[in-house]
């Protein structure tokens, strides 16, 4: 995943990958921000199926020192954004950054909502790789049992391997 705001190389080189690509599902990265939206949608136009995938921070540190957003904002920004880029893309991926340092209620909130705004793929990072696949497996299996509509979309992580636990956690999580 290339992040096509990011630089005009960037956007050139998703869409010249889009344009290339004729099995594959493209995918451009955008913060949910209507410049980046917009950014990762111009570079997917080629792409025989195409996928924005969407990211904003949700933990409480990142909420606060990063952000400088309460919970109601970031939820809103969230929805925003995902219904913008389901405007532009019928294929729309939603991440939380930083999502194991979340608490569950507010990550099982926010996902609740992107997948009623439009989002197909729900992503959960380990974006500081401090997990481990007890902590992991009983998140995924909690989202499995508490996110609305779940089962309609395409659960997935992103491990980080700063303690060496990046293969365990992704296979803990599934």
């Amino acid at each position: 995943r290339e992040f096509p705001a990011a630089s005009d190389a960037d956007a050139a080189a998703v869409a010249a990958v889009a344009a290339a690509a004729r099995q594959a599902r493209i995918a451009a990265l955008a913060r949910c921000q209507e410049s980046d939206i917009v950014s990762a949608a111009r570079a997917l136009q080629a792409a025989r199926a195409a996928r924005i995938h969407l990211f904003l921070a949700t933990s409480p540190i990142h909420r606060e020192h990063k952000l400088r957003m309460g919970k109601a904002q970031v939820l809103a920004v969230a929805v925003a954004g995902v219904r913008r880029a389901r405007e532009l893309c019928d294929d729309v991926e939603f991440s939380a950054e930083d999502a194991l340092r979340t608490e569950p209620e507010f990550l099982i909130e926010v996902f609740n909502a992107v997948i009623a705004a439009g989002a197909r793929t729900i992503n959960v990072p380990d974006t500081v790789g401090y997990t481990t696949p007890v902590e992991i497996a009983a998140l995924f299996a909690r989202l499995r049992r508490e996110v609305a509509g779940i089962d309609d979309a395409v659960l997935s992580t992103h491990c980080h391997d700063d303690l060496g636990l990046g293969v365990a956690n992704s296979l803990a999580a599934i």
